[in-house]
């Protein structure tokens, strides 16, 4: 394998270990890391993110990492363009870009291409949104069906967002979301990636989601959450779905104890953890899907 032409794709649900692996490869392979993970590019919210440690940032350069200000938001389109660039400038060093996260949406877009739908106004956003909620997922996924037959089998019934993101398109463009997709042009050769999957069991993962959550309030997540709540970011950005936030901030309005919040923080994990793969099921079938006991291998493979 001519290494220097390749990109690497590190993917897995939450608490996987995908950090620590891309760390260990980019060691042994001389490797820069770009992150992948839609959260993780918030600068004040570091801990509530996981991001990665000061340490392992040290060791090897990271790029897109608490760069950007929680009152602006940051959409697909803005990672594609950062990581793109960024993908160059580590291949002009001969270096190899590993690309790593839990966001299946970047790693799509960066493989398949990112497609330029008009942009949808709100009305019809929160038309579709409501019907969805009025209806609920099941029936309006069959409606979904009526208004865009293409899209059967390709959205998988339980996936709430991308449901909505195709009614609304359809709705207001009168084309199929799969028309759109079929215009999308991708950069870089399909064999320029190698990918990998880390497929923990999710059994194992409950602990793992348990002991990081315990962390998280060890380094500080109520104080993270304390300033960030002093910025009043409008309740609309994304940056407000990030796990904790929300429950750390019941705490502090004394409507959660710390166990409760701390339990909703897990709750919401492991959710998290199942939507990661049932993404990975239905848009990750060509990825390797690889055992956590089998990383050791994996990195021997790579010299």
């Amino acid at each position: 394998m001519d290494k220097l032409s390749k990109i690497i794709l590190i993917a897995g649900p939450t608490t996987s270990g995908k950090s620590g692996f891309a760390v260990k490869l980019a060691k042994k392979i001389n490797g820069e890391i770009i992150n992948a993970d839609s959260m993780q590019v918030y600068k004040q919210l570091k801990i509530l993110t996981a991001r990665p440690s000061k340490i392992n940032q040290k060791n090897i350069k990271h790029h897109l990492y608490g760069f950007q200000n929680v009152r602006k938001t940051f959409s697909t389109g803005t990672w594609l363009k950062f990581a793109i660039k960024k993908i160059k400038e580590i291949r002009k060093k001969n270096k190899i870009p590993i690309i790593v996260g839990g966001t299946g949406l970047y790693f799509k877009s960066l493989t398949d291409g990112l497609v330029k739908i008009p942009n949808i106004p709100t009305k019809v956003r929160n038309e579709t949104r409501l019907l969805q909620k009025k209806l609920g997922q099941k029936k309006f996924y069959q409606k979904l069906i009526k208004l865009d037959p293409l899209i059967k089998n390709r959205i998988n019934l339980n996936d709430a967002q991308r449901s909505a993101r195709a009614f609304e398109i359809k709705k207001f463009t009168k084309i199929s979301i799969t028309k759109w997709f079929q215009g999308t042009k991708n950069l870089f050769e399909e064999n320029s990636f190698v990918k990998i999957y880390i497929d923990f069991p999710r059994s194992d993962l409950v602990e793992r989601i348990k002991t990081r959550v315990d962390k998280m309030f060890k380094d500080g997540a109520v104080s993270e959450v304390e300033k960030f709540n002093r910025l009043r970011v409008i309740k609309e950005n994304s940056v407000n779905k990030v796990i904790g936030i929300q429950e750390i901030g019941k705490y502090l309005k004394g409507e959660l104890n710390l166990n409760e919040a701390k339990e909703r923080i897990c709750i919401k994990t492991r959710q998290y953890a199942k939507r990661q793969e049932t993404w990975a099921r239905g848009y990750m079938m060509s990825w390797q899907k690889i055992d956590p006991q089998d990383l050791t291998l994996v990195l021997k493979k790579y010299k």
